[in-house]
C-alpha cells in the first residue's frame, strides 16, 4: 500500500499536499483500490468556496458512486481537467496525474486535524 510520508490524509480517505495556503487533493491509493475501476470524476464546485467536510465532487467506480468531502475550508481554484479523459489516472497514479482538486485555503488552523501518514496507516489497518 503506497501511503506517501510527505502528505496529510482524512478519515475520508483523501490526501492533501500543501504548498503554502494551496492545497492539493486526490484520494488515497487505499481508496482507489477499494472503488475498484475508476471511469468518471466529476466537480461541478469550481471557484466555489465550500466548508471542511462539505462534498466537492463525486467519483464514479465501475461498481459505485462515491462523494468527495472538501479536506479543507476553502476556494476550489483547479480542477484536474485530464480526468475529464483519463480519469483512471486516479488509479494507476492517485498521487501525481490523479490529483483531483486544488483549494486556497482559508483556515489554515483546519490542517491540524488532518492525519499523518502514520495516524492514517492505523486508520486503514495498513
Amino acid at each position: 500500500m503506497n501511503i506517501p510520508a510527505n502528505l496529510k490524509y482524512t478519515k475520508d480517505h483523501e490526501w492533501v499536499s500543501i504548498d503554502g495556503d494551496v492545497a492539493t487533493v486526490g484520494i488515497t491509493d487505499f481508496a482507489q483500490k477499494e472503488l475498484g475501476d475508476i471511469v468518471y470524476v466529476e466537480v461541478e464546485t469550481l471557484d466555489q468556496t465550500l466548508a471542511k467536510d462539505e462534498v466537492f465532487g463525486t467519483v464514479e467506480a465501475v461498481k459505485t458512486v462515491s462523494d468527495l468531502f472538501l479536506p479543507l475550508s476553502g476556494e476550489i481554484i483547479e480542477f484536474n481537467e485530464e480526468l475529464e479523459s483519463t480519469p483512471e489516472s486516479v488509479n494507476s497514479d492517485p498521487y501525481g496525474a490523479g490529483w483531483m482538486i486544488k483549494v486556497k485555503i482559508s483556515d489554515l488552523a483546519e490542517l491540524d486535524s488532518l492525519l499523518s501518514s502514520e495516524s492514517y496507516k492505523e486508520l486503514i489497518g495498513a
